[in-house]
């Protein structure tokens, strides 16, 4: 048993994930990494915690994540504001059945910790409205945008319309589904410019969460003091012919 192995299995600390870049905008490289306590006999880690070790002072500052515990946490550095400086993109896939990951983008410019993303506040503001529709339709609304898309189902196997629809197409009773919270953002320099976006991916659910419509995908892009909507779309599922 190596050290780390030894200190995970006594419930101490380990580092679960590792990256050097200036984040601190000193050109001087700079260690990010993640640290969590592991549980016996499960990948699930606990108290995820973020540290950065100054290159060029050695001083070595922790900050907390209020969503800390998890599965596979992986960090990326890359300048999302378009400062020149790295920023710190931290992923915590939750392990629930909706596939949903916490995410994070820290600033650390100037020794000074800023939060950027925080996966709670874009999921509570992108909400949306699923709602079947006579003849094989599903309406898919997006509140914040005021934007509304039509998905139609009229390829899905007939055992699942028959449950749906009468013959005539109309629907025996209201059903509603849902958008779930993120499953994917990934970084994505769009139009070369050294400047990360973030692409975004929520999952369309219709009676539930194997019932898969298709996924939400935002674009976003900083503006001044945050992230901002720049593309929607809505992606299908194909069907067999």
């Amino acid at each position: 048993m190596n050290n780390s192995q030894f200190r995970a299995a006594m419930g101490q600390p380990f580092i679960v994930a590792l990256s050097n870049g200036d984040v601190t905008g000193d050109k001087v490289i700079d260690q990010i990494y993640l640290t969590g306590t592991k549980t016996a006999d499960s990948p699930f880690i606990q108290n995820i915690t973020l540290h950065i070790r100054d290159g060029r002072t050695g001083v070595l500052t922790s900050i907390p994540l209020h969503n800390n515990v998890g599965y596979n946490p992986t960090l990326f550095l890359g300048d999302f504001t378009g400062n020149g400086v790295d920023d710190i993109l931290i992923g915590i896939t939750t392990g629930g059945s909706g596939g949903i990951i916490n995410y994070y983008i820290v600033s650390f410019v100037g020794n000074q910790a800023k939060l950027l993303f925080d996966s709670d506040v874009y999921n509570n503001h992108f909400n949306y409205d699923v709602t079947y529709q006579d003849h094989y339709k599903v309406e898919v609304v997006s509140k914040p945008n005021n934007e509304k898309y039509i998905i139609d189902i009229s390829t899905r196997d007939a055992s699942y319309l028959n449950e749906i629809y009468d013959t005539n197409g109309k629907l025996k009773t209201p059903i509603t589904g849902f958008v779930d919270p993120l499953s994917g953002l990934y970084p994505v320099d769009f139009d070369s410019n050294g400047v990360y976006e973030l692409l975004a991916y929520q999952k369309i659910s219709g009676r539930y969460h194997a019932d898969g419509l298709g996924y939400i995908m935002n674009t976003l892009g900083w503006n001044n003091n945050g992230f901002v909507l720049q593309e929607q779309y809505l992606g299908i599922f194909g069907a067999q012919f």
